[in-house]
């Protein structure tokens, strides 16, 4: 689906004290652009300062220039309030009036992370940002958040204004009849507003949000954290295991495995470790990965002993002429259980993106589909995790 066609369709924008950039992009987007995408509702993102500036400008009686923008173009109404500013704090919890210090572009960077978090959230809405306003590092942020949690649907951008009106505190959008402005020079010449040019600027951008983890896109996870888990993600994969503790390293992140969940991950290692091609159930050596599973001593169980005694039943039932068939799906049911109860493990760590490839997949069509640990030797090494 388009973004005009969502409904709900949110402009997102940030600012200091140039208030214009939201009618600028308003603009740009409902009057200009072809197909026009026409906000439900807009959100601002600003300082205290910037925010007092925007309710004067955009949101009084007079000049009410949003309000004024919406009538000289015959805009349906969009929610654009006080409620839908939104203050930037400090660390300590103070609106911010200015980002000077370190701690506050950590803040701001958090704040915006939450904001875009919770907008891109709903599957019904489609989020066109604007980074043209504020200090640099907040357009920087924002762009940075959408990249992390950005749909198809959602754009990028910056508005571009002609001269002299740029960075005119008096221009807001180009009017669609003469309407008399002052510009900045000291002479503070007469200017036609409707004579400016406004131009969107469409900034692509790479969508990471299919490699986070789940929780990230539902928790208050910080900026730096989320931005730590994609590159985590974007990292070449490497697999580490520690048959000592059922532990495995996959990438840059370490988590404990079921022993059982361990030995048939292991299995499947060590097959790439010895260039051992992909396999299918039927040809499934399963006294190797009971072999595996064996090896961790500390760890067994009785579910060993029972795993171990059904397997070894099913496969000398294999040699019976009335019990193979019914040994052959007790294999095959079983090896795909096994499959998904790794890949249930792995992705309650690491997330679908990042634990592919670390899954037992499969190619070709079922039931002919043939399985293996998807990685190069190189990629794979056993040692104790606990040394390291």
């Amino acid at each position: 689906m388009n973004p005009e066609a969502y409904p709900r369709r949110i402009l997102l924008c940030v600012a200091g004290l140039s208030p214009q950039i939201v009618t600028e992009t308003l603009y740009a987007l409902s009057v200009i652009a072809e197909p026009r995408f026409i906000p439900t509702e807009i959100h601002l993102l600003t300082t205290a300062e910037g925010a007092q500036q925007a309710r004067l400008t955009l949101l009084s009686d007079e000049p009410g220039w949003f309000h004024r923008l919406r009538q000289d173009y015959g805009l349906p109404e969009i929610r654009f309030t006080l409620n839908t500013i939104h203050l930037l704090h400090a660390a300590d919890g103070r609106p911010l009036n200015d980002i000077r210090e370190v701690t506050d572009n950590e803040a701001i960077a958090d704040s915006i992370t939450a904001k875009v978090r919770e907008l891109t959230a709903d599957p019904e809405s489609a989020v066109h940002a604007s980074i043209a306003g504020g200090r640099k590092t907040m357009g920087f942020y924002l762009g940075y958040a959408l990249s992390l949690f950005g749909r198809p649907q959602d754009r990028l951008s910056h508005v571009l204004v002609s001269s002299p009106f740029e960075s005119n505190s008096n221009f807001f959008y180009p009017t669609p009849v003469e309407r008399v402005i002052f510009g900045n020079d000291p002479d503070r010449r007469s200017l036609d507003a409707s004579d400016a040019t406004v131009m969107l600027a469409d900034i692509p951008f790479v969508r990471l949000r299919d490699g986070l983890h789940e929780t990230l896109l539902r928790e208050g996870a910080s900026f730096s954290e989320v931005v730590r888990q994609a590159q985590r993600n974007l990292a070449a994969p490497s697999l580490t295991l520690d048959v000592t503790s059922c532990r495995v390293r996959c990438g840059e992140t370490v988590l404990h495995l079921t022993p059982i969940s361990f030995a048939w991950l292991a299995w499947f290692a060590r097959r790439v470790l010895a260039g051992l091609p992909a396999i299918h159930h039927s040809e499934a050596n399963f006294g190797e990965f009971i072999a595996e599973y064996q090896a961790l001593s500390d760890e067994l169980s009785g579910e060993y002993e029972c795993t171990a005694k059904a397997l070894d039943s099913a496969i000398k039932a294999l040699n019976r002429e009335d019990q193979a068939k019914d040994a052959m799906e007790y294999l095959q049911k079983y090896f795909e259980q096994r499959n998904s109860k790794l890949k249930r493990e792995l992705l309650k760590a690491l997330g679908l993106p990042g634990a592919r490839p670390y899954l037992i997949q499969g190619d070709g069509q079922r039931p002919r589909s043939r399985y293996a640990l998807r990685l190069e030797p190189h990629q794979i090494r056993f040692a104790d995790l606990k040394k390291e």
